[in-house]
């Protein structure tokens, strides 16, 4: 029988963090009164969050699955592989470092009760620097005016999904992808609540300011020809801005003859003109990279092998899946799979 709720946590080197995650997610969660499932996916983790992930799982195996994927495949991926392994009638998305409380859960779901296929969250307070605020700031204005997607705080990933929300997700191919963006264009009654927020309880974040440069990107690129439209009509300007130039010089050559003054002012303009052409030219090679990168129609990313407690009571070792083998007897069944997509 399939859950009401799935929780998908995308777990990527935060070994000491889980502890502290488990003690406060499933209390919060049989507080609920629901049934409910714990999807962990771990995006290649290169710490002992794997075997965290497992002990959990020996603990909660009637609530617990846990998604081992071969390599690391970013955050939006992994959570699209938890995705396809959820169940649950309502989706939720919770980060592994505690910044969102789990018992915010409770909000999110009673939103979707009232008739919400996505929850968006904003978070007050924020707890992050002074750099991150702004650059969130400026993003988020940036992609209001650019696309038609309307996300207060797009980095906040607590937020709730309807299943038929996630089923389409679950149908989408795209390489390079934003999670909650692409949610919002397939929902047909998106709300947005406020949520706490909390400082990183232990370790640092995971994203640098290149990667999430590289994630605006993908927002940017994934939903909008603008950057595209927007170099064009500056083509048309600067085109006509020249013409008009050409004409002026021209006439002043007429009337006051040859000049040798102004030459360094030309090439500023020039090295101006290249720079913008050269800012055109990366702009297009994005667009052009990211169809590279879907007409190879390689897989997103590998499972290696997925936790969950078996039917029949079967139990297989994940070294079947190319895993290192389980550390101890399972207290349950185990079944394991290997897949790709």
């Amino acid at each position: 029988m399939s859950p009401q709720v799935s929780i998908v946590i995308p777990v990527f080197n935060e070994e000491q963090g889980l502890p502290l995650l488990f003690e406060r997610l499933y209390p919060a969660l049989d507080a609920l009164g629901r049934s409910y499932e714990v999807v962990f996916v771990d995006d290649g983790s290169s710490d002992a969050s794997v075997a965290e992930l497992r002990e959990q799982f020996e603990r909660r195996p009637d609530v617990t699955r846990v998604v081992l994927l071969a390599r690391n495949a970013g955050q939006h991926l992994a959570i699209l592989a938890a995705f396809a392994h959820s169940r649950g009638t309502y989706v939720i998305t919770l980060d592994a470092d505690l910044q969102n409380p789990p018992e915010e859960i409770a909000r999110l779901i009673a939103a979707m009760d009232a008739g919400a296929d996505y929850v968006g969250t904003i978070r007050k307070r924020r707890r992050d620097v002074l750099w991150r605020k702004a650059a969130s700031r400026l993003m988020n204005r940036l992609r209001e005016r650019t696309t038609s997607i309307r996300i207060t705080d797009q980095g906040c990933m607590l937020r709730g999904y309807h299943r038929s929300v996630v089923d389409a997700l679950n149908h989408c191919t795209e390489m390079s992808t934003y999670v909650p963006a692409l949610a919002f264009t397939f929902a047909r009654h998106p709300v947005e609540i406020e949520v706490a927020h909390a400082e990183r309880a232990v370790g640092q974040t995971k994203y640098s300011l290149y990667r999430l440069i590289r994630l605006n990107f993908d927002l940017m690129t994934g939903f909008s020809v603008a950057p595209l439209q927007f170099f064009s009509m500056a083509g048309g300007v600067i085109a006509l801005s020249s013409l008009i130039l050409v004409v002026y010089l021209v006439i002043r050559r007429l009337i006051v003859g040859p000049e040798a003054e102004g030459l360094f002012t030309l090439f500023a303009i020039a090295f101006f003109l290249i720079g913008v052409a050269l800012i055109g030219l990366g702009v297009v090679g994005e667009y052009v990279g990211r169809i590279y990168e879907q007409v190879r129609q390689r897989p997103r990313y590998m499972v290696a092998a997925v936790l969950e407690q078996a039917e029949q009571g079967a139990t297989e070792r994940l070294a079947q899946a190319g895993a290192a083998p389980l550390p101890a007897p399972l207290a349950s069944a185990v079944r394991v799979r290997g897949a790709s997509e």
